[in-house]
């Protein structure tokens, strides 16, 4: 039976609006308040198709952790698919990966937020200083006290910001100067490319929301919902910002400023307009440092749950439903990287990180397809697979390739220290099955040796779907599974079933098999081509059983008819005919699922054979 909400574990608070700010406010920040000006120099107004394509490179990203959040909604996001694909080496090395990523540059947002306000106050190293630890405390104390208060600062956060965009955007238009768009790409093609690539990385927060899964209600629905409508119509904000600040700026001015959208708001509204896009900045940064706090918080806890990291990391506070020390030990890294380190390059690294994690998410949504676990069942499934997923990692990683020397060189340091970690802590803490060892065994035709992948999908899926166990579910856990290689005849499986339910109810074998056949002369038990339910009323009270038979041969029925690959055989007193009913329609809704007959001939062994009805999606009788 699942529990939700229990002591010491996440609590499912966010919904669609929520999921949507989380992933737009992690979006818009120096991508669109600061980046346009670095851009235009390289591109010129060809930063529109610029912005456009680097939006295109991102979808396999995104479809690749919709896929792999809707089946695996957990705490960790990247870092939990990466673990359970490639196995917990590369998964600590992901884990690190993703907080240091998420955590560096949330404080390089934080510090924008300063280098905003700096501009009108002065004193500028000690005020971007001051105020980015100011909005450090601030996050941390909104994460600490439950992820539903986060969640709602985030929502205003981003509707205000969306609202103060469209305002400039509507009066903007009315402004514009067309000769501002010629030559319309000075730099050629080129130019956009190039750009393109810089400023791709601003997109990729839109994923950061699958860090947080497992505090999604109805994730399956909710995730690809809300992180879908956020790409849309951040990516219609970006291009018609851009649009109207390349159409009101002037070239010299756009530059040379580190504030392109403010100064075009006071191209048309004056002091006035420079000011609410100046808040509009710092609102943005606001955004993807609270976006960014709460999304690195939750790789530590989801490492410590599985003994790559120190326990402590792992523990939820009982009253706030959050993971208090890991949000706190995020935060002071954060507060810790504004006071001493050059961000700047760091950020560049953390780039490099995110763009070799976006690669590993997609390998990963091939590696679970491709191990045929029988519980691996998104609620998305990424559209043109495999395509799209080698097309992604192969453009993640020329991207790679653009990042600089020092950044690879400071990649694969962080990766000599995660192996360092994994070997001397986590290897002898932690066994873990991964997809990546299913796949070469599904390769090499060996017999599947560990079932902890299955067993935990299967987990997640339960808790994802909310399933109740029901009485035919406790029926299936316990029922005797016959898988048979060979063909047979009907008259071979009436034997085999009547000397098990024999056995069960103390009965005579003959008359059992007797019993068989005559419902089955009195109307075949075939229902469907490949499927037969052979039931019968045996004498006495409160009996019954299941018996479930797969024959990858087939069952004749009769001679020259269709075989019979699945068989769910009842058996029960004429007292138990309201649970006899409800077992045929539970049977019913299951196998009318073309996806779970494929499945049912696959499956590898009893125990996924079991599973397969276990998960299958019907309707459940509660306490039957």
């Amino acid at each position: 039976m699942i529990k939700t909400g229990s002591e010491g574990s996440l609590k499912k608070e966010l919904g669609t609006l929520e999921v949507f700010c989380i992933a737009s406010g992690a979006m818009i920040s120096s991508g669109l308040f600061v980046l346009p000006a670095l851009a235009y120099g390289k591109a010129g107004p060809g930063i529109i198709l610029a912005y456009l394509l680097a939006a295109v490179i991102v979808i396999p990203a995104m479809f690749a952790k919709a896929e792999l959040a809707t089946a695996m909604p957990k705490a960790g996001g990247a870092y939990f698919f990466v673990n359970r694909s490639f196995g917990p080496l590369f998964g600590t090395f992901a884990g690190i990966a993703a907080w240091l990523s998420l955590a560096l540059k949330s404080a390089f947002a934080l510090v924008g937020i300063g280098v905003f306000i700096s501009s009108f106050l002065g004193g500028a190293g000690t005020t971007v200083k001051v105020v980015a630890l100011g909005c450090i405390f601030l996050f941390t104390l909104l994460n600490i006290l439950s992820v539903r208060t986060t969640g709602r600062f985030q929502v205003v956060f981003v509707l205000t910001l969306l609202g103060i965009l469209s305002w400039y955007i509507i009066d903007g238009m009315a402004h514009l100067d067309i000769q501002r768009y010629t030559p319309f790409l000075p730099n050629g093609w080129r130019g956009v490319f190039m750009t393109a690539g810089v400023i791709f990385v601003s997109f990729g927060g839109l994923t950061k929301v699958a860090s947080v899964a497992e505090e999604i209600r109805n994730p399956g629905k909710t995730i690809p919902k809300g992180m879908f409508s956020a790409f849309f119509i951040v990516t219609l904000f970006y291009l018609l910002t851009v649009f109207v600040t390349v159409g009101v700026l002037d070239p010299g001015v756009f530059k040379t400023t580190l504030r392109p959208i403010s100064e075009g708001a006071a191209g048309f509204a004056g002091t006035a307009g420079y000011y609410i896009l100046a808040g509009a900045a710092m609102l943005a940064f606001m955004t993807t440092g609270n976006a960014g706090l709460m999304a690195a918080s939750r790789t530590p806890l989801a490492m410590a749950k599985d003994n790559l990291l120190p326990n402590f990391f792992g523990r939820v506070n009982l009253r706030t439903k959050t993971p208090v020390l890991s949000i706190l030990t995020t935060s002071l890294f954060m507060a810790a990287c504004v006071l001493f380190l050059d961000l700047e390059h760091l950020v560049k690294v953390a780039s490099t990180m995110k763009l070799l994690l976006f690669a590993f998410v997609n390998i990963s949504v091939i590696l679970m397809r491709e191990s045929r676990i029988v519980t691996y069942k998104p609620v998305f499934t990424s559209p043109l697979y495999p395509w799209i997923q080698i097309a992604g990692t192969a453009i993640y990683i020329l991207l790679i390739g653009t990042m600089g020397r020092t950044s690879l060189i400071l990649t694969g340091i962080f990766f000599v220290f995660s192996a360092i970690w994994y070997f001397s802590y986590s290897k002898v803490r932690t066994r873990r099955e991964s997809a990546l060892i299913q796949v070469a065994e599904n390769v090499s035709s060996r017999e599947l040796k560990s079932a902890n992948l299955r067993d935990e999908l299967r987990d997640i899926l339960i808790a994802r779907d909310q399933i109740v166990e029901d009485r035919f579910d406790r029926m299936i856990t316990q029922a005797k599974i016959f898988d048979i290689d060979a063909s047979m005849k009907r008259e071979e499986l009436f034997r085999l079933l009547a000397s098990h339910f024999a056995q069960t109810f103390s009965k005579k074998e003959r008359d059992i098999y007797r019993l068989l056949e005559e419902r089955e002369a009195d109307s075949t038990t075939m229902i469907h081509p490949g499927l037969a339910i052979p039931h019968i009323v045996v004498k006495g009270e409160e009996l019954f059983d299941i018996t479930v038979v797969r024959s990858r041969q087939g069952i004749l029925f009769e001679e020259g008819g269709t075989p019979v690959h699945i068989v769910f055989a009842l058996a029960g007193s004429k007292d138990e005919r309201p649970f006899h009913l409800q077992a045929l329609m539970a049977i019913a809704q299951i196998v009318q699922n073309k996806e779970f007959i494929t499945s049912w001939i696959n499956a590898r062994n009893t125990d996924e054979l079991r599973t397969l009805i276990l998960i299958a999606d019907r309707v459940r009788k509660g306490s039957i």
